[in-house]
């Protein structure tokens, strides 16, 4: 009895997983965020089309929209998230620069601190 159960057994079992990916949501790549202005402009055209949903009820294809929305907004935050972090220690050195009076030093990362957060003041 076991012997023959045991081929039905394992094909159950092999086939879960199979089955389980049917009832998960499709993965994305979204839109990369290569720049700043790139990662900026996508969250924008992102965040105005989520709030456009959320407008409304929310319908299974609405949902399925946010999940898709959802990749790109990930990725653009990553990349504000890593620009604004090496911003930091742009903004640090402008700081350390101001503190000892260098003012070429305060120049140099001073503007490479405000061409990096343009993006986001814009």
């Amino acid at each position: 009895m076991i012997q023959r159960l045991l081929p039905l057994l394992l094909a159950g079992l092999l086939s879960t997983p199979a089955l389980a990916d049917e009832n998960q949501p499709e993965h994305f790549s979204g839109k990369p965020a290569g720049t700043m202005s790139e990662a900026v402009a996508n969250a924008s055209e992102a965040n105005q089309e989520l709030a456009e949903l959320l407008d409304g009820e929310l319908s299974d294809a609405d949902m399925a929209e946010v999940h898709r929305l959802s990749y790109t907004m990930e990725n653009a935050l990553a990349r504000i998230h890593e620009e604004v972090y090496q911003l930091e220690g742009t903004l640090e050195e402008v700081h350390l620069g101001s503190e000892a009076f260098d003012r070429e030093r305060v120049r140099t990362n001073g503007e490479a601190y405000l061409e990096g957060m343009a993006p986001l003041l814009d």
